[in-house]
């Protein structure tokens, strides 16, 4: 099984190059001795020359900046709170499509709407439903639709009265 080896057995794995070095042995031969390149070594003596045994500590790579700050990404996350339709949405559905919209539009920061999928996803927050168009679609006749037959589709229908037979 090969394991990562922990941050405390890098620095004595340097310490120990760094030592045999200074015992005598060649940058080559140690490298040789601890299956290491040889340039590796090199660079570990250079730093423990320049900055002591501080030169030879782990230091811990940060990472990619988020995009996005602490306070931008709290409020993308109270977005999911309202209602998509005081965004401009034409449904009350949270999509991944449409918040990497909103993130675009108010940070200016273009999210792959997969990849916002799993950030959301990450912070307990899931799509309610897919994105699904039919290829015939035709916006001006469903914004017709929606503004003149589905109001009426909504109001009650009035009480049937039960047939006889």
């Amino acid at each position: 099984m090969n394991t990562k080896p922990s941050r405390a057995d890098q620095e004595d794995l340097r310490r120990t190059a760094v030592r045999k070095v200074a015992d005598g042995r060649t940058c080559a031969d140690v490298a040789d001795f601890l299956g290491l390149h040889v340039e590796t070594v090199r660079r570990w003596v250079r730093a423990h020359k320049s900055a002591g045994d501080a030169g030879l500590a782990r230091t811990p790579h940060p990472g990619r900046k988020p995009f996005l700050t602490p306070d931008q990404q709290a409020e993308a996350l109270g977005w999911l709170a309202r209602k998509p339709t005081e965004f401009g949405f034409r449904t009350d559905l949270w999509t991944a499509a449409r918040v990497a919209q909103l993130v675009r539009d108010k940070f200016g920061v273009a999210y792959h709407p997969n990849y916002l999928r799993e950030w959301l996803t990450k912070r307990r927050q899931t799509p309610q439903k897919p994105a699904r168009r039919a290829n015939q679609r035709q916006p001006a006749v469903l914004d017709r639709w929606l503004q003149d037959d589905y109001p009426a589709l909504q109001k009650k229908s009035p009480p049937t009265t039960p047939t006889s037979s």
